[in-house]
């Protein structure tokens, strides 16, 4: 096992999704000489997403894996230099900015970008492994377009579920609601609309112990909590809504963190509450998860961190040189 290095950068990308790539592929081209720390899953959430139908350019259906080495690749030719590493710990407060791999090498950076996502929260049984991206989804607005006018399956009773449940309405013939409590959680107005739906129908008390199938899924098997009765239903579509988890856990006590988990960035803007500390994409954005979005939050976080190093090279310019008679020369 060779011995720890120490990598110094001006800017360190930590996170490997849509956020990520871009970030790099933005600074790179700026001449910043970016390092990216991939992570435990290089890709991000894309790399369990088979048919992309909603990033622009593309008429056809994508792989999400695929994108995510155009998008590696992208950034490797401008300039980035790419590392197969997992951050454990990092100081942020530091100048430089100091963060230790789970490989021992440590890197310093002027300006930090974090773009560690976000996590769907999912079931935890077996079959809802086997049947993700053939059956199974947690994201209805990335997917609902594949289930034009047939039956799917929302699992959840928070704001997501509800709205997951609705946006299907506009494709699936009948949405049932499987919710493990006998109430939602959710808004009063957006549950007067749910229920006012006439594709939608609700099975209350009970949770999805299965999900069936062959080599896509066919039904779920669903057990009301109370009584243990286990009944089959048959569905096109599993979409799991019971929350995200923000991969934020290395930055606590550091950056702020709201209520849910995600970092709390200044209005129109990725920059955090730290000089030199950005966040794009899924670990700060509670509200859209999408790719695009991602990718454009990285795009702002490089423009953002670029102008934050230029003021800071600026800060630390030698004075100016003086004249013979020892007179700055004037500009």
């Amino acid at each position: 096992m060779s011995a720890p290095k120490t990598h110094n950068s001006k800017i360190l990308i930590i996170g490997s999704g849509p956020a990520g790539y871009t970030a790099a592929i933005y600074t790179a081209r700026a001449n910043l000489k970016p390092l990216l720390v991939a992570g435990m899953q290089p890709g991000g959430q894309m790399t369990v997403t088979s048919d992309v139908e909603n990033y622009p350019g593309f008429a056809a259906p994508i792989n999400g894996p695929w994108l995510m080495d155009q998008m590696k690749l992208q950034a490797e030719h401008v300039g980035t230099e790419m590392i197969t590493d997992t951050i454990v710990s990092i100081d942020l407060n530091s100048n430089p900015k100091k963060a230790i791999g789970d490989s021992g090498d440590v890197y310093l950076a002027d300006a930090v970008i974090i773009a560690t996502g976000a996590q769907a929260k999912w079931l935890g049984i077996p079959s809802e492994e086997t049947f993700k991206g053939k059956g199974v989804s947690a994201c209805a607005t990335c997917d609902g377009f594949f289930y034009k006018n047939k039956e799917v399956v929302v699992v959840g009773g928070g704001n997501s579920a509800v709205e997951e449940a609705l946006f299907l309405t506009n494709f699936a013939t009948k949405v049932t609601v499987i919710h493990r409590r006998d109430s939602f959680r959710a808004e009063k107005i957006m549950q007067d609309r749910l229920f006012n739906h006439p594709k939608i129908n609700v099975i209350w008390d009970s949770e999805v112990s299965e999900v069936t199938g062959d080599t896509g899924v066919t039904g779920v098997k669903v057990k009301n909590v109370k009584t243990g009765a286990v009944t089959d239903l048959k569905t096109d579509g599993v979409f799991v809504a019971i929350g995200h988890k923000p991969a934020t856990d290395l930055f606590k006590g550091q950056v702020t963190i709201d209520t849910d988990g995600y970092i709390v960035t200044k209005p129109d803007s990725t920059q955090t509450n730290i000089p030199g500390v950005f966040a794009a994409g899924d670990v700060k954005d509670k509200v859209f998860r999408q790719a695009v979005t991602a990718a454009g939050m990285g795009c702002m976080a490089a423009l953002e961190a670029d102008k934050y190093l230029a003021h800071l090279e600026a800060q630390h310019a030698p004075a100016q040189k003086k004249t013979a008679n020892g007179n700055t020369p004037k500009p």
